[in-house]
């Protein structure tokens, strides 16, 4: 049975499943496939439940807003007091202060619940936050939490270290999610994020603890250094352990799609020893040979997915950065790139894209430089 952390009066499993890339029938044209195999989502989330994880995240936007119905349908199986919801309040389609309350209970009615366990302000960055202000959205929440609708009441967080400080200092928070693993420990500041909420008593949830499966399927290089450290143990228990090392975490979120990954998650939480430095060490030297390369930092979340153009954002960055792990030759890349539709060279420089993406990417000069050039 996995591993479980005390939060309050209850506890919570060292994992939690996310439910942003579930498996899909089939690949459509956009990025962000709402097609959920609901078999398949069944299958991981009973296996799930059945090993103790009892922590389920979802979202407003996720899998084109298909993700909270899917998990109130996969849990109805179950008694509502043996597992935790988790959602979010997206501030940017939140045009005016009424929006609240229209999408909070459009979330209820698509998960089938009365109440969320954990609730956050989704992915506040200095716009969202200005809105969240702006419509009262912490009163909101808390009157929710009046009326029984919400346990526990956090933020998840994409933006600078001064806009976490100041909601930090805004609000008796009871949790707070950020991006961390041990590439981003330094690239994205989540050292200094981690260390914030860590002096301000404030529990962590992670997400992106392998960077959308990107840190289980590094550059070889990588991929050797933990497999003569550890031969019998598998490369992304090393993202997940490291992660799971840290006394502040309160959950580690993966978007497990497929019964291995979350059996070698489970195995890897379960009677888990923090790893001592030598092993911090390992992590940290696999991510100076990460930073080598001239990779896009793409998790593959697809918030830019609404491209009014169609381009695939995420499939091109995802098929640039296999050339630059060493993972495919130039011709096998560029094959690759001319299977694709919607191209960068479609790109119109709107900066829709830029806007949603969490990790603060440049799309469109992406797009409309090293892109294009590199596939031209």
């Amino acid at each position: 049975m996995i591993d479980r952390v005390k939060f309050k009066d209850i506890e919570v499993s060292r994992l939690g499943l996310g439910t942003m890339r579930l498996p899909c029938k089939t690949p459509l044209k956009r990025e962000a496939n709402p097609m959920i195999d609901y078999k398949k989502g069944q299958e991981l989330v009973d296996l799930a439940y059945q090993n103790g994880v009892n922590y389920f995240d979802t979202a407003y936007i996720y899998h084109a807003s298909k993700s909270e119905a899917f998990i109130g349908s996969a849990l109805k199986k179950y008694p509502r007091d043996t597992y935790y919801l988790a959602d979010k309040m997206p501030m940017w389609v939140c045009f005016k202060e009424s929006d609240l309350e229209k999408i909070f209970n459009k979330q209820l009615k698509r998960c089938g619940v009365d109440y969320f366990d954990f609730y956050l302000l989704h992915s506040l960055d200095k716009g969202n936050w200005e809105k969240a202000k702006k419509f009262g959205a912490i009163d909101f929440v808390e009157q929710k939490r009046k009326e029984g609708k919400v346990k526990y009441f956090g933020f998840s967080f994409h933006g600078t270290l001064d806009c976490l400080e100041e909601i930090v200092a805004a609000h008796d928070w009871d949790f707070a999610q950020i991006q961390m693993n041990y590439l981003d420990w330094k690239n994205y500041k989540s050292k200094e994020q981690y260390e914030i909420l860590e002096k301000a008593g404030i529990p962590v949830i992670i997400m992106e603890p392998l960077r959308g499966g990107k840190l289980a399927n590094p550059p070889k290089a990588v991929q050797e250094i933990f497999k003569k450290a550890e031969p019998d143990k598998s490369v992304a228990s090393w993202g997940m352990g490291y992660n799971a090392s840290f006394d502040n975490v309160l959950t580690i979120l993966s978007g497990m799609n497929a019964p291995e990954q979350m059996l070698d998650n489970i195995d890897t939480l379960t009677d888990f020893v923090p790893f001592d430095e030598q092993k911090m060490n390992i992590c940290y030297n696999a991510a100076a040979i990460i930073n080598k390369n001239d990779i896009i930092p793409c998790t593959g979340c697809d918030y830019c997915a609404d491209c009014p153009k169609g381009i695939k954002i995420s499939t091109i960055f995802a098929t640039y950065n296999k050339f630059k792990n060493g993972d495919a030759s130039m011709d096998e890349v560029r094959s690759q790139y001319a299977s694709i539709d919607g191209k960068a060279s479609e790109c119109i420089n709107c900066g829709k894209c830029k806007t949603h993406c969490p990790q603060q990417i440049d799309i469109p000069g992406w797009m409309n430089g090293g892109i294009k050039n590199f596939f031209a």
